[in-house]
């Protein structure tokens, strides 16, 4: 695992009540496709980025972003980046190591009904789609 050149800050988006402190591990099932489990936690140094993944997240509790640091080494998340997509736009990472939890982000921007329902809509186009494949 190499790491990226990015320092951050960095931020993770859930529907999970956290406090500081907390360390988020991966072995958790996919938000994205629940049948797998993943390897790793992922997290972006985009603060909305992390918004939009606490709205597409699993569960029922209120999305929420935290800020975060790495415990250990990290990586471009290949899942947005080169091995799919040019670059790493969406500044996405992921480690196997934890993420520990440095405090709650209050000012990212929601997204609108429309437009969550709209990004639930690709995601159930990609999980149809065998190219939708999560590289764990």
């Amino acid at each position: 695992m190499s790491q990226p050149h990015d320092d951050g800050p960095f931020f993770h988006g859930t529907k999970a009540d956290l406090r500081d402190g907390d360390l988020l591990t991966a072995g958790y099932r996919s938000n994205y496709r629940p049948e797998v489990v993943m390897n790793h936690i992922y997290f972006t140094a985009l603060r909305d980025g992390a918004g939009l993944a606490a709205e597409l997240a699993a569960g029922d509790g209120e999305p929420r972003v935290y800020a975060v640091e790495p415990t250990g080494p990290f990586e471009d998340d290949p899942n947005v980046t080169d091995k799919k997509f040019p670059g790493n736009p969406t500044r996405s990472y992921r480690s196997t190591a934890p993420l520990r939890v440095i405090g709650e982000v209050t000012d990212w921007t929601r997204l609108t009904p429309e437009a969550l329902s709209a990004w639930k809509e690709r995601l159930g186009a990609i999980l149809a789609d065998e190219r939708g494949e999560i590289i764990n």
